[in-house]
């Protein structure tokens, strides 16, 4: 079964939680040292993080930045702020997903078994590559190649892309990509989506290749 590092600072919340999961058969870690908590996450090789916001010396967005510069993992913010501030700053740093404290066990169960999934489940068939219009994007490592030149994605920008270049030709209403890219999407502000689709856009760009993806005002988007 899958490894999951809870990274939080109260002793009874990790303690518990820790407890609950194992209860389904998920081996998990949960970090005391608040120091160095990628030297932790290195070390234990984690399957999922659960990363609280506020935490001693450095916070949640600090090391969601750290881990993602090293590994597309998986990481569900749990925090008891709630605004939609925090919600877009933890996307922005590259989780995949928030929940609120306090939380029903069997809803991070549900959470962390949808990611489980999506990260490492959800390849279609045997092909390696997905090509069209001059992009090829690498499924297996989660990246692109534009022009000879390999950029990488993360999970949601891969994600993003991926369905996007399976459906070209068709577009795909805002609604359809939260539903694909998070399980549920009554967390998410309508401006993650944006947020997500201008990051890579910007990437594609950058790499040599503009208006691939294409906005339709009211629709969705695109790509032709």
């Amino acid at each position: 079964m899958a490894k999951i590092m809870i990274v939080e600072d109260e002793a009874v919340i990790r303690n518990l939680v820790m407890e609950e999961l194992e209860k389904w058969e998920f081996t998990t870690f949960g970090t005391t040292d608040f120091h160095d908590v990628l030297l932790d996450f290195e070390r234990e090789e984690p399957q999922l993080v659960l990363l609280d916001i506020n935490l001693p010396v450095f916070d949640g967005y600090y090391w969601c930045q750290k881990i993602r510069d090293i590994s597309k993992v998986p990481i569900i913010f749990i925090s008891s702020r709630s605004t939609n501030m925090d919600m877009i700053m933890a996307m922005n740093m590259g989780a995949d997903d928030f929940i609120t404290k306090p939380f029903q066990i069997d809803v991070l169960v549900a959470k962390i078994n949808a990611l489980l999934r999506r990260s490492y489940d959800y390849s279609e068939g045997s092909a390696e590559t997905l090509a069209h219009n001059g992009l090829t994007l690498n499924i297996d490592n989660s990246s692109m190649e534009i022009n000879g030149q390999i950029v990488d994605l993360s999970k949601n920008e891969y994600r993003l892309l991926y369905i996007l270049m399976k459906k070209h030709g068709k577009i795909l209403s805002r609604e359809k990509l939260l539903r694909a890219l998070w399980e549920d999407e009554r967390f998410v502000d309508d401006n993650t989506l944006t947020v997500n689709i201008n990051r890579l856009r910007k990437k594609i760009e950058e790499a040599g290749m503009k208006g691939y993806i294409e906005t339709k005002v009211g629709q969705g988007y695109l790509v032709p």
